[in-house]
């Protein structure tokens, strides 16, 4: 039998202190033997279409595989569906909505890793996007720490003003405002120059996440202490690679952070920057916690075999 899950489904069960929690143990998790495997393939219109496979923890006796349609046109730009699938059986046992799935995962190890990397007196925190991704790693970050003030700026003034931030008129004008900057847009440009970035600042790139996709420039990456979450990944199709810079640009992995093998800041006044591409296992972590929440009595569940 398969649990149905979609978007509100996701949304009621999350528990962000409790996925902030497994998200951790998976970054201290030992790398898999096995590299994680991301396949993307342009098609003949607008999209692309993305798998990421398998979704993998020590300890889980499940493992997910999951299917995206990326449109950035549509509203929402991405859809598709995470399958959690029984580990020693293969059982189906849900399908989830990745939309859901891949903003809580996603903003959720954003919040994770900014809050790591970002100076412990960084007070006021800043957003270039605030779309749903930007929203979900608000609510990270304001579990985490206290922030004085909150700014962000978008196509639409509007979202800003959702976020509960102050509206600003442009990416620069964050950067200025913010001791914490999170950019979370679909641009395929930088939208801060090096010069516009000051020692100690914070930067997480979150659009960079497949080729094409720019939102810092080489040179301030150059510049800065960068941390990713697979090097191999943000070489190939990340903030890194996109920009014609190679892994070894990366001074580590947040799971190097959170295993104690590399100072989340170390001791200079170097901007920092944390660039994420997304791994499959941080899908896992986010639909097993939700799966396990989910009342039975309440869920939708469908037999695929009958």
């Amino acid at each position: 039998m398969t649990v149905l899950l979609t978007r509100s489904d996701v949304d009621r069960a999350v528990d962000v202190d409790e996925v902030l929690e497994v998200l951790a143990e998976g970054f201290r998790a030992p790398a898999p033997a096995q590299p994680p495997l991301r396949v993307r393939t342009e098609l003949p219109g607008p999209g692309t279409a993305t798998c990421l496979m398998p979704g993998l923890l020590p300890g889980v006796p499940a493992y997910t595989v999951k299917v995206n349609a990326k449109f950035p046109a549509a509203s929402p730009a991405l859809r598709g569906v995470v399958c959690l699938h029984d580990l020693e059986t293969g059982e189906l046992l849900a399908l989830a909505d990745s939309a859901a799935v891949t903003a809580w995962r996603t903003g959720l190890a954003a919040a994770l890793g900014t809050h790591l990397l970002a100076d412990p007196d960084a007070g006021t925190l800043g957003f270039v996007g605030a779309g749903a991704q930007a929203r979900v790693v608000a609510a990270g970050l304001r579990r985490l720490r206290a922030w004085r003030e909150v700014v962000a700026t978008d196509l639409d003034p509007g979202r800003a003003a959702a976020l509960g931030a102050l509206p600003l008129e442009s990416a620069s004008a964050v950067a200025l405002a913010a001791d914490v900057v999170v950019l979370a847009t679909w641009s395929r440009r930088p939208l801060l120059r090096a010069d516009e970035v000051r020692p100690r600042q914070h930067l997480t790139t979150l659009g960079a996440d497949e080729p094409g996709k720019v939102e810092l420039p080489a040179d301030l990456l150059l510049a800065s202490r960068v941390v990713v979450d697979d090097r191999a990944l943000a070489a190939a199709s990340g903030a890194l690679g996109n920009v014609g810079l190679e892994a070894g640009v990366a001074a580590g992995t947040l799971g190097d952070v959170l295993r104690g093998d590399l100072p989340g800041r170390d001791g200079t006044d170097l901007p920092t920057v944390y660039a994420p591409v997304g791994l499959p296992w941080q899908d896992l972590a986010l639909l097993w916690t939700v799966y396990r929440r989910v009342s039975r009595a309440e869920a939708t569940i469908i037999d695929l075999l009958g």
